[in-house]
This record gives C-alpha cells, structure tokens and sequence, in this order.
C-alpha cells in the first residue's frame, strides 16, 4: 500500500510540472505576450514599457522558474483587469463553483446507480430501456444546448427556477442538471455494465445458494464490486465539472471559477487566465490523487501488488 501511495504521488508531481510548463507556454507560443496583452490601439513604446513592466523581455528559462517559485507558494500573479492578486480572487469564486459541482454530482449519482443498478439486474425491462435511453441521452446532448433548452422550459415559460445567478438556493438546479446529465448518462451505462457482469460471478451464486434474499446480494455483494469502477469514474468527473463548467457558468451567470475565466480572456487578463489554469490542474490532480487511495481501499488486490 505504502509503493503503491507512493508511486501515485510521484506520478502526480509529474504531472503537475507538466501542467505548469503548458500554462507558463500556453500564452508564448501564440506570440509576444505583451502584444496580446495589451489593447490593439497601444503605441509600441507602451508595449515595450508593459513588456519590461512584466518582464517579459528576460531570458525564458529566467522567467519559467520565477513563475513556477512563485506558484509553489501561492503567488500566481496580478491580476490586470481586477488589480489584485489572482489567488484571493480565485478562492472567492472557489465555492461556488464547488457547490455547482458537487450538485450536479450528487443528481448523476442518485439518479445513474439505481438506474443502472435496476437495469443491470433485470436485463430487457421496462427499467432496463429507460436506463439505456437516460445514458445514450446523457452522453449524445452537449450540455450548454441543454442549459439553453432548461432556462426556455423551466425558467422563461413555467417560472419554476430563475435563469441565472446564485441568489436562491434553487438558482442551482437547472445549472446542476446541465452540468450533471453527462456524467449522469456515464454513470448509468457503467453501473449496468458492472452489475450484468458481477451478476454471473461464482460469489454471486454462491451467495445465492445460501439462501440469501435479492437485495442483500445486490446492495452487500453486486454494488460493493461494482463501486470499484464508479469510484474512479466519479473522482474524475468531479475534477472535470470544476474544470469544465466555464460553459454552464457563462450561460446561468454562475460566479465561480468558470465564468471568471471567461471575463479574463474577454478582456485579455492572461496572468488571471494562467491562475486559474494551475489553480484548477492542482485541485484536479489532488482529487485524481484522493481517487486513487479510495480505489486502494475499496480493492485489496492493489494494496497488496495483486
């Protein structure tokens, strides 16, 4: 268990230098930095002076191990457009963004691993077609198509939920449903999965060859084993919904991380952009990394090398 921790850390450290040399390049590589930066009707001395200013016009190497010193402690930079540091701004958008996804993450598992639980169970079933239609509809609808068709329905002609913001706390709903409903169909088509092929296990049989009633087989036996392929799937849904969800936020007004990146590329605040870039790998390799020791613990053949 300890190689086993201890391998996974040293692969997240490894991907995490990846993603700052992505980030420190991402800006360079489509041009002068300075020239992006600043607005199109700027006079060259004033983009030499921002280059200088920045530091742009020092040795490469120079200024990707000053941006990573600084990144190690917390100091991701100034903002340009806000005017202050990145990072007490991206912890004040962090919450939100964090409620958004946990929301649409219970909604898929609530919803998906009964679904597939039932469907997997009773293979052909009225249950069983609604499953497979809730996954192929989860995995085909792009998500912000959906967040417009949502706020048409439910906001603009029933007046059920509001359209945008974060002031109610129903305001999450049609937001979360948005973001949720692909790792809903996801989470539906696995479980199925899992459970037709743990069904046929000698365990299974023998279990029920004791005498032991359905549900217990299912709830103690089928979804215990099955858990092991939805918690890797879930940890790495949840990064993606922190990540991913610049779409959903911009559509539903949602002030978290997303929309907040959105406002930064609009007005050209490419150090804010780059913070939230390494801000939300380093969460996702945290949650990647958590993901792993939960698999650990739930499958005693990786503890011990099996």
């Amino acid at each position: 268990m300890q190689q086993y921790l201890l391998s996974r850390l040293f692969q997240s450290v490894l991907v995490l230098l990846g993603v700052f040399v992505l980030v420190f390049f991402m800006v360079r590589v489509t041009g002068d930095p300075a020239s992006l930066m600043m607005p199109r009707e700027a006079s060259p001395e004033d983009i030499q002076a921002f280059r200088h200013k920045m530091g742009f016009d020092r040795p490469l190497i120079v200024q990707f191990l000053d941006f990573l010193a600084g990144a190690v402690v917390g100091d991701f930079g100034n903002s340009l457009h806000y005017k202050t540091p990145a990072l007490p701004l991206i912890l004040e958008r962090l919450p939100a963004t964090v409620e958004l996804a946990t929301a649409a993450l219970l909604l898929a598992v609530c919803v998906a691993v009964p679904l597939g639980l039932i469907g997997g169970s009773r293979p052909g079933s009225l249950w069983d077609t609604i499953g497979r239609a809730v996954g192929l509809f989860g995995q085909s609808v792009p998500n912000f198509w959906l967040a417009l068709v949502l706020i048409i329905f439910f906001a603009v002609r029933l007046r059920w939920f509001p359209s945008f913001g974060r002031d109610q706390p129903k305001s999450v709903v049609l937001p979360a449903v948005a973001l949720g409903v692909f790792t809903l169909g996801q989470l539906v088509r696995l479980t199925r999965s899992a459970v037709l092929e743990i069904r046929g296990e000698d365990y299974i049989r023998t279990a029920r060859s004791k005498g032991l009633a359905p549900r217990v087989i299912y709830i103690k036996h089928v979804l215990r084993n099955a858990a092991i392929a939805l918690v890797s799937v879930i940890g790495v849904q949840f990064g993606y919904m922190l990540g991913g969800s610049i779409y959903i936020e911009t559509i539903f007004a949602w002030p978290g991380l997303g929309r907040l990146a959105a406002d930064s590329i609009g007005v050209r605040d490419f150090p804010m952009v780059q913070a939230i870039a390494v801000f939300t790998s380093l969460v996702v390799v945290a949650l990647n990394l958590l993901t792993d020791v939960a698999y650990a613990l739930i499958d005693p053949r990786i503890r011990y090398g099996d």
